[in-house]
Order: C-alpha cells, then sequence, then structure tokens
C-alpha cells in the first residue's frame, strides 16, 4: 500500500512542477535554518571542552545588589570568590578567573589583537585544557607572582609562526613581557567564561585583586566531589549569602546564586528576569513563526492539488473508498513530499555549515550535525508534515461524490 501511495505521490509531484519546486523549497529552506540553528546552539551549549567536570560544576558569575532606588550588578572581585568560597566545605576544588580583556600588541610591524585573563592555580586542576606543550603555572608560580603565560594555538600560530615550540619563548600582553610555559588547544570565544588567547597568573594582574569590594571582573566555578554533592554545594552557597551583608546602605539586598552551567551562562545579571526563560522564549517564538509561515503556505498549495484532484477523489468514492483511506494517503502523500524535502534540507544544512566553518565566521566553532541536530530536524519534518497535511486532507474528506466529480 505504502509503495502505491509513494508512486503517487511522485507522479503528483511530476504532474505540477513549479508547485512542487515551491513546496520544497519552502521545508528544505526552513528546515536548512532550524538545523544550522540548532547545531550552533548544541556546539555553544553542548560542547564541554575544556569544562568536562560540568556534571559536578556550579557557576558563580554574577553579583547583585539592590536598593529602593538603586541597582548594580557585575562580575566579581577576586576577594569576594576567594574569601567567601574558602568558608565552603562541600567544593573539593574553586576556579577563579578574570573574564577575558583585549589589547593589542606588535611582531614584525604586524598588530596581533591578543585577548587575555587572569587565573588561579586551581583553575588548571577544574579545567580540562588539552596541553599541545608544556603544561600550566602552579600554585607556587602565582604565589611568587611570576611572569609566566600559557597560550592557545592560534596565539602560538599567529605570534610566533611555524615554531614547532615555543616553551621557554617570549611573549607580549599589555606592555608586559612573559615566558611561555603552555599551550592548550583553542576554545572559542562564544564560550566566554573559559575562552582567552592567553591565561596568566591573576598576582600579576595591574588591577588590585586585594580590594575587598564585592565588584570587579572575576567569575569562580566550584567543583564537587560528586554529582551527589552538587545539590549540597549549591544550598550551601546559598545560605553562605543570606549571612554576607550588603556593602553600603543605599543597598538592602545582596544576590548571588551558584549555578549549574546553562544557568550561570544565560545569566541576564537581573535578578527579576531569568536568562533561561528569557532565551527560551525568543527561540520558541522565532521557531514558531519561522514554521507557520512555510506551513501555512504548504496548506494552501495542498489545498490547490488536492482540489484539482476532484474528479480522482469523486471516482474512487463512487467505487466505495472511505474518506479515512483517502485522507491517510493525502497524509502519507504530504509526509513523503516533506520528507524528501527534509532530505534536501540535510543536504543543504551540511553545505551551509561547511561554508559558515570555512568562512570562520566565529573563531574556533567549528559546527557540526550530530545525532541530536538530526533528530531534531527529522522531528520537525514529521511535524511539518502532519500540520500541513490534516487540514487539506480533512478538507478532500469532506467533499461530496457528485460535487467532486462535477468539477472536472
Amino acid at each position: 500500500m505504502l509503495k502505491n501511495y509513494f508512486k503517487i505521490a511522485i507522479a503528483v509531484l511530476k504532474r505540477r512542477k513549479f508547485f512542487t519546486f515551491i513546496s520544497l523549497f519552502g521545508i528544505s529552506f526552513t528546515l536548512t535554518i532550524l538545523m544550522v540553528l540548532t547545531a550552533f546552539i548544541d556546539k555553544v551549549v553542548g560542547d564541554t571542552y575544556p569544562d568536562k567536570k560540568r556534571d559536578r560544576s556550579l557557576y558563580i558569575n554574577r553579583i547583585q545588589e539592590s536598593g529602593k532606588d538603586n541597582l548594580q550588578s557585575s562580575t566579581l572581585s577576586y576577594y569576594f570568590l576567594s574569601h567567601y568560597t574558602s568558608m565552603l566545605k562541600t567544593p573539593v576544588k574553586v576556579a577563579i578567573s578574570s573574564a577575558f580583556n583585549g589589547t593589542n600588541t606588535y611582531v614584525n610591524n604586524k598588530k596581533i589583537a591578543v585577548n587575555y585573563k587572569y587565573t588561579n592555580a586551581e583553575y588548571w586542576d577544574v579545567l580540562d585544557y588539552d596541553f599541545t606543550e608544556g603544561k600550566a603555572f602552579n600554585s607556587q608560580q602565582v604565589t611568587n607572582a611570576d611572569r609566566v603565560a600559557v597560550i592557545s594555538e592560534d596565539m602560538k600560530r599567529e605570534y610566533f609562526g611555524d615554531a614547532p615550540s615555543v616553551v621557554g619563548k617570549y611573549i607580549e600582553a599589555d606592555n608586559v613581557n612573559y615566558r611561555v610555559i603552555g599551550v592548550v588547544k583553542n576554545v572559542p570565544i562564544t564560550d566566554y567564561m573559559l575562552y582567552s588567547d592567553i591565561y596568566l597568573p591573576y598576582t600579576v594582574s595591574k588591577a588590585n585583586y586585594k580590594d575587598k569590594g564585592y565588584m570587579g571582573g572575576y567569575m569562580g566555578i566550584l567543583l564537587a566531589n560528586s554529582k551527589g554533592d552538587v545539590q549540597k554545594m549549591r544550598d550551601e552557597y546559598e545560605n553562605l549569602m543570606k549571612r554576607v551583608p550588603v556593602e553600603r546602605k543605599e543597598f538592602t539586598h545582596l544576590y548571588s546564586h551558584a549555578n549549574p552551567f546553562l544557568s550561570a551562562y544565560l545569566d541576564t545579571g537581573n535578578e527579576q528576569h531569568s536568562g533561561v526563560s528569557i532565551a527560551l522564549m525568543a527561540i520558541s517564538v522565532f521557531v514558531f513563526i519561522f514554521t507557520l509561515l512555510p506551513t501555512l503556505n504548504l496548506i494552501n498549495i495542498n489545498i490547490t492539488r488536492i482540489m484539482e484532484r476532484s474528479s480522482e477523489i469523486g471516482v474512487r468514492k463512487a467505487f466505495g473508498a472511505s474518506s479515512k483511506t483517502l485522507v491517510y494517503q493525502f497524509i502519507v502523500e504530504n509526509l513523503i513530499l516533506t520528507l524528501l524535502g527534509g532530505v534536501l534540507g540535510v543536504a543543504l544544512s551540511l553545505l551551509a555549515l561547511y561554508l559558515i566553518n570555512n568562512a570562520n565566521l566565529i573563531a574556533n566553532l567549528e559546527l557540526s550535525i550530530n545525532f541530536t541536530v538530526l533528530f531534531i530536524g527529522l522531528l520537525v519534518c514529521l511535524v511539518f508534515g502532519l500540520l500541513s497535511g490534516v487540514y487539506p486532507a480533512w478538507r478532500m474528506s469532506k467533499l461530496n461524490v457528485v460535487t467532486a466529480l462535477k468539477a472536472q
């Protein structure tokens, strides 16, 4: 039966090639956009390099103080993170690092943009960077404020060219020379909490990391001993924050949370607005609008197709075909059309991702279609096919036999 439906569907597609082109274009183009979007989200949220212990980590990247008429929100100071997290008993390690800052340096009269960040020694224990050369700085080097640096592969290539090894060489950042002691694989800039070209000990920072103010340029990662300790660690930090006094009299409330990765990544900096909710709403609205328009267009095309086949419907009804059988046939035909558009959409998605990756629009961001993305794409195809096929099929089932035959 399905084989016959498939043959009929192919014959119908060949009969009106322009309508077929419009239908397939709408389906495949919509699917391509959705799959590229899904691949981007999957990469940004799902890629765990170098954050491979994410399932037992919590992230602190924001503090907010608010009063009746005032509100201020920022990343945290090194003092706040080191002082208060040292009171927690559950974390086995606390990684502290600054947000990355940009500067320019020159090599052979060539300007190179450099992003650098400061970290503590535990940062290298909590995160699992892949070292292609050398190693990370240790706590002794941090305490001594040694001018040492870990650099990314991209920075090595851009700054030192084709040099086989750069450990022991010097690199300049923010008008200071640092001795390179390690090279790590690149992190895409979309992972803003971990990305940098150069990693330096926080003790060499020109800013006063001993300042006891709450706000600064640092973020923290709490690492639990096991996944089972994560909630306990989160509760412990929440209880701790209830005991931390506000800094100044004009503020009445102080907020800071140790969140799972996604909540921290999408933190809006405002306690009243959840970044996760805003992101989900924005994505839902985008997907709804982007799929609604081609779906409505496909419904109209399908109705036109079906009305053109009213004589066929009338004959089949006259020979005893039930409305249920005809509805089933037209839905299957539409699903076949949609799946053909889906296959074309997957091919276009692969081409689009190849072009995006080669264009290097976002440094080190390599998009790909994985099984999750492929499953979502196929699911969208099926929903697409059902949505655009059910209503025209229902309209067709209501055709009277005599009316259908007269239409010829």
